[in-house]
């Protein structure tokens, strides 16, 4: 990518103030929307939650001895501090490699919970002290307070894979009739599976085709970037974006809605402004009147200052015209950025794109240059990162659905680095939801709390506060 920048709060990342964030969430509240749904890709199994703990497994099994702060041990010395813990499951607590690998057996593989080849969404991540709780659990539990639609009723689209639909609907049993009491909501919640055509196969680490255990070559979903389809088919205008594995314990919802609001609110005031905009220049009577070319003044100016968009020089007023037009006239994404302290995650930066104009890309490390000599300094300037925490609107100004197949950089895909059962491969993965398959999107980026951003990467990251 054509980097110019990193975008900091100086230029690119909104920082409001606390009257601003209590204005945008009053515009979430109020302003008029064709529908809202939660959309949470939830289609991974969690054996890259697990892989330390095949490793471990693995090393144990062998004989080896490994040290109290191996991550195989540390599940075991703190084993009762987890969700799915229960004595009948694991028995007593104990010291010892012999626990440790008893505790890792149980956990990973069947007849014991089989975690290592479930999804994430349907582990116990939560203990209350009526109930656990699952990942899909928390988000419904989310979606109540945020999402809800003026009729009462909450849409949640959920990308699986086909394999795990029963466990998904299990799961959902659970809970669903429990929640619409508990809450006064009516759940309407669709589970929808990644293409498979767009799967490629894996390779290992000297990139031959990854084979598993009974010699077949490997095939893998290309990544997040394949859920772009899915997003396409929501109905919804205004749609919330985020992992099934980003959830915290209930008593952080008031500041996980708090800021959802928040970015819900710029969301629909930015695509406000962006329609008047629009409505503008649709009633010019002559595109080469002073008006007109005031009316560009003022949009370039808007894009500039609100989008970091900075167009090419344009002496034909006509041509002119039809950019700005075509620039305002797109899908709009607001993006939380939370101040970046060390977590994983796909930084914010100004872009120049093909046609010479400039925009906001949120980019992993591998799309980024490391032998361009100013990639040392571009990094050093990078102060947030995205948690994948994204709220958009999917509708033209005439009430139109865009087709979002449109706004995307096919040339943006990556190799990414991927584990099967604890082995070490590599994956070719599909312009990601965030990154290249919103490419041509409006993208505004908005700093939101640390506290915000909940991650369970791996299982030790459930002994964290906001998990317990």
């Amino acid at each position: 990518m054509k980097i110019v920048g990193a975008a900091t709060p100086q230029r690119g990342i909104t920082v409001l103030t606390p009257q601003q964030e209590e204005e945008a969430v009053k515009y979430a509240d109020t302003a008029k929307v064709a529908g809202k749904c939660k959309f949470v890709p939830a289609s991974g199994a969690a054996s890259r939650m697990f892989k330390d703990i095949f490793s471990g497994l693995e090393k144990l099994e062998k004989g080896d001895s490994l040290p109290a702060d191996a991550p195989v041990m540390k599940l075991a010395s703190s084993i009762a501090d987890f969700a799915f813990y229960s004595e009948n499951t694991f028995g007593k607590p104990e010291a010892g490699l012999s626990y440790a690998k008893k505790v890792a057996a149980t956990l990973l593989l069947e007849p014991g919970l089989g975690y290592g080849a479930k999804p994430k969404g349907v582990l116990d991540f939560h203990r209350y002290p009526t109930e656990v709780r699952t990942p899909l659990a928390e988000h419904l539990v989310e979606a109540q307070d945020y999402m809800r639609n003026d009729d009462g009723s909450v849409n949640l689209c959920i990308t699986i894979s086909p394999e795990h639909t029963d466990l998904f609907k299990e799961a959902l049993a659970k809970v669903k009739d429990v929640y619409e009491k508990r809450y006064g909501v009516k759940y309407s919640i669709e589970f929808t599976y990644q293409d498979k055509e767009t799967d490629t196969i894996a390779v290992d680490m000297e990139n031959k085709p990854f084979k598993t255990d009974d010699g077949s070559i490997l095939h893998r979903p290309a990544g997040h970037g394949a859920l772009i389809y899915n997003l396409n088919n929501v109905d919804a205008e205004l749609v919330s974006i985020k992992n099934i594995d980003n959830v915290s314990m209930e008593r952080m919802l008031p500041i996980t809605a708090k800021y959802k609001k928040v970015l819900m609110g710029k969301c629909l005031q930015l695509r406000d402004e962006i329609f008047e905009l629009l409505r503008e220049f649709d009633s010019l009577p002559n595109p080469l009147s002073p008006a007109a070319h005031s009316l560009c003044d003022r949009a370039e100016a808007f894009l500039d200052r609100e989008l970091c968009i900075q167009l090419p020089l344009c002496t034909n007023p006509m041509e002119r015209v039809a950019l700005i037009k075509s620039k305002l006239d797109r899908p709009i994404r607001v993006c939380g950025m939370v101040k970046n302290e060390g977590e994983p995650g796909g930084g914010p930066f100004v872009v120049a794109g093909k046609d010479g104009s400039t925009n906001l890309q949120i980019l992993e490390s591998v799309q980024i240059n490391k032998e361009d000599p100013q990639y040392g300094f571009i990094m050093s300037q990078v102060t947030h990162f995205n948690p994948v925490d994204l709220v958009c609107s999917l509708r033209r100004y005439n009430g139109e659905k865009f087709d979002l197949l449109k706004y995307v950089d096919e040339d943006a895909g990556f190799i990414s680095s991927k584990s099967y059962q604890g082995r070490e491969l590599k994956a070719l993965e599909l312009p990601g939801l965030w990154n290249g398959a919103m490419s041509d999107w409006n993208t505004l980026f908005v700093e939101v709390p640390l506290d915000t951003f909940n991650p369970v990467k791996v299982v030790l990251d459930l002994l964290r506060p906001a998990h317990r």
